[in-house]
């Protein structure tokens, strides 16, 4: 497709604030460069909806912020993350809403209103774009360079970095750009006529229980996220986008085809290994927001097969026992990705659940497979290990994804999470001192690496190279109560530093899955992009000449203060 913007447009001169020390500065809505009510009006002739004027999620609660809001709503939605996502305002994550001043106190918007009695606007966007096409998101960005906005792009808020929120900013909101078309013979741009792929090109907003669902219905299946309402076109694929099918058809990235974007310049480019390759590169596993908007994205599909599920569940009364069983689960995890095995499981200091899915697979295959394990749990029964093990066939991936939203996966509670990518070296050799590490934060895993994965070429996509020598995703996990003061919040923090720092000090080669990280890792850019950092910065250099995509901790961030509003 043609570029879609006039020239004018292309060489518009960005205006920057400047701060005190010199530095150039983002303006934000507190600033005297903030636009005015003609300009916004200006803007609104431009794109196909009313502008939006985001609030947080328990706005409605306070009749002062939000007077035509039902609170009984909120009460009764808070922790449906459809719901949630549904709004421009409302993150999964509620402590992303919020904002800590200088002074120390918080300014946020609770659902317990008797916490504070007012509704602050916290980090959440003061307006933004409602975008139904690219058009839209063109409109958006040139006004933004335009006025030089502090800019986020949000699609449905689900973030363990805070990346679709920002203090004071101006929003582009994907989430109703829902456009779901099948080609069974797709040659992508550029691409030689006979090479043919069977794929879905999901418009921005699409998630994955819409997108699950139309392509089931086309007996197909897609290698996908585990939660229906992420976005699965978005952030899950800028990030590497892993999935239980991972281990049988590869990541997101080795899945993507062709992908829609809009740059900073207002250009729409659609790029893949034929069309723009290094944007393409590094699109998938580079980082969400911060090359450009993607408004599509293409993935190969697969024809629907039946699968089998292994659930087995632990209880433990003996600490030294398990130790050892977690232990052996992760020296057993490359055997079970290399068999096609994926899926999700729990620790705590006496639990352990595991519940796998392996496409294609025969019980027989699915019985002898897991047999080894199954045994060796048994043999833990003098030590104080209780298990049982269970095998059954189901008719299809979107059956086990059915299954994996039953158990009411819930949003809305105020939380911070580190990840590790644990190599076949680090399960191999550093099993008993990983697993202490993850009985002590009852952590969550994710056998979502490792089989497929592994054999792709680390330098295929712009993603961390680590994830190429993974088998599994491990999580420690905080969580705090709404209200609770600063000082419990960096007690929790510091908590959650210090299983970072163990972590990183056990395996220092294994880096991090970027969308579902800490703020405060280690090394971040080695962290979440490996040896890959430096081309990302010059492909991102390259594509952002105005600068205009900066989040938290992403590709260029570390050209600015920590604010992410002025540059060096």
């Amino acid at each position: 497709m043609k570029v879609l913007v006039a020239f004018s447009l292309l060489v518009l001169c960005v205006v920057a604030t400047t701060s005190p020390s010199g530095q150039e500065c983002l303006c934000t809505s507190d600033q005297s460069c903030w636009p005015n009510a003609a300009e916004f009006s200006q803007l609104q002739t431009q794109v196909s909806q009313p502008l939006i004027y985001p609030i947080p999620t328990a706005s409605a609660c306070y009749p002062t912020s939000d007077p035509s809001g039902n609170c009984t709503e909120v009460i009764d939605n808070w922790t449906d993350g459809d719901w949630r996502s549904s709004m421009p305002g409302s993150m999964e994550a509620p402590n992303f809403e919020t904002l800590i001043l200088k002074n120390g106190t918080i300014e946020a918007c609770y659902l317990n209103t008797t916490i504070t009695g007012t509704c602050g606007q916290g980090r959440v966007p003061v307006i933004g774009v409602d975008a139904r096409s690219v058009v839209d998101v063109q409109a958006a960005v040139n006004f933004s360079v335009k006025h030089n906005l502090k800019l986020v792009v949000k699609n449905t808020g689900h973030d363990f970095l805070g990346r679709s929120a920002a203090r004071g900013s101006f929003v582009v909101w994907t989430h109703n750009m829902k456009n779901i078309t099948f080609n069974p013979a797709f040659v992508p741009q550029g691409a030689p006529a006979n090479e043919t792929d069977d794929v879905v090109t999901l418009g921005a907003g699409v998630q994955w229980g819409e997108a699950y669902a139309a392509v089931d219905q086309n007996g197909r299946m897609i290698v996908g996220g585990s939660v229906g309402s992420i976005g699965a076109a978005g952030g899950w694929l800028a990030g590497g986008g892993h999935s239980a099918l991972s281990p049988t058809y590869g990541l997101g990235v080795d899945n993507a085809i062709e992908i829609s974007v809009v740059l900073s310049t207002g250009e729409y480019l659609t790029v893949n290994n034929y069309q723009n390759p290094d944007l393409f590169w590094a699109l998938r596993g580079g980082g969400g927001s911060t090359y450009g908007i993607v408004t599509s994205v293409t993935y190969r599909t697969y024809p629907s097969v039946p699968a089998q599920i292994f659930l087995f569940e632990a209880n433990v009364t003996n600490s030294s026992a398990m130790q050892e069983l977690v232990g052996e689960l992760l020296q057993s995890q490359t055997q079970f990705t290399d068999y096609g095995w994926g899926g999700y499981g729990t620790i705590t200091n006496q639990s352990l659940i595991i519940f796998y899915m392996a496409p294609n697979m025969t019980n027989e295959t699915a019985t002898a497979t897991t047999q080894a394990w199954t045994n060796y749990a048994l043999s833990l029964e003098p030590w104080g290990v209780a298990s049982t093990t269970t095998i059954y066939p189901i008719p299809s991936w979107h059956d086990f994804y059915e299954i994996l939203i039953s158990f009411g996966i819930q949003d809305g509670a105020n939380f911070m999470a580190t990840s590790r990518l644990l190599s076949k070296d680090t399960v191999s050799n550093k099993y008993k001192e990983v697993a202490q590490v993850l009985i002590n934060c009852s952590a969550a895993f994710a056998t979502v690496a490792g089989g497929k994965v592994n054999q792709i070429d680390p330098d295929s996509a712009g993603l961390n190279p680590a994830w190429r020598n993974a088998v599994v995703e491990t999580l420690c996990e905080i969580f705090w109560e709404d209200g609770a003061s600063l000082t419990e919040i960096e007690g929790k923090i510091d908590q959650l530093k210090g299983s970072i720092k163990t972590m990183y000090d056990l395996t220092p080669n294994d880096g991090a899955y970027f969308n579902e990280a800490s703020l405060f890792e280690i090394d971040w850019k080695e962290t979440f992009f490996g040896s890959h950092y430096s081309t990302l910065k010059s492909i991102k250099n390259k594509y952002d000449p105005y600068k205009l995509f900066v989040v938290a901790e992403g590709v260029g961030s570390d050209d600015w203060n920590k604010e992410l509003t002025c540059r060096f």
